[in-house]
């Protein structure tokens, strides 16, 4: 009688660690891998329809942080709209599509990369592609959207 009320709690530990489903969890991991999914084709809509600046703006958190050319950072929502605003991104367009996306366990952070292309038309009329792997952090807000810390 002694062993078997010593079992008792072993068998309510194995009992709760045999009821907690991971594929709950993965199922969260998922939906969180779509939902940025989307947002960055909603990025990349806005991007064409509402231009670079505005895009990069409104889907950027306040401390984003966009890493151009071999060492420069540009901080901060207003900063990234001040970058985009410049000549020569006015007739240029971008289009990306991401190859692989993760998500953070509590499902605050994550992460995509895959490849970009960026098109820039000359005032002469002449077209020039920048092709290119690209990687982005994604902040969960508290409204539940995604938006991006880096770039």
């Amino acid at each position: 009688m002694k062993n078997s009320i010593s079992l008792l709690p072993l068998v309510f530990l194995l009992l709760a660690m045999v009821s907690c489903n991971p594929k709950t969890e993965i199922k969260y991991s998922a939906d969180y891998r779509e939902e940025i999914r989307q947002t960055e084709y909603e990025f990349q809509v806005a991007a064409q329809e509402d231009g670079i600046a505005e895009a990069f703006y409104r889907f950027a958190d306040p401390s984003a942080i966009i890493k151009r050319g071999h060492d420069s950072l540009i901080s901060g929502k207003e900063g990234v709209r001040n970058y985009y605003d410049r000549e020569v991104y006015k007739n240029a367009s971008v289009e990306w599509e991401p190859d692989f996306i993760e998500v953070s366990v509590t499902g605050d952070l994550g992460y995509s990369y895959g490849n970009y292309c960026w098109q820039f038309t000359d005032t002469a009329g002449q077209v020039s592609e920048h092709r290119g792997i690209y990687m982005t952090i994604w902040k969960r807000q508290a409204d539940g959207t995604w938006k991006y810390v880096w770039d």
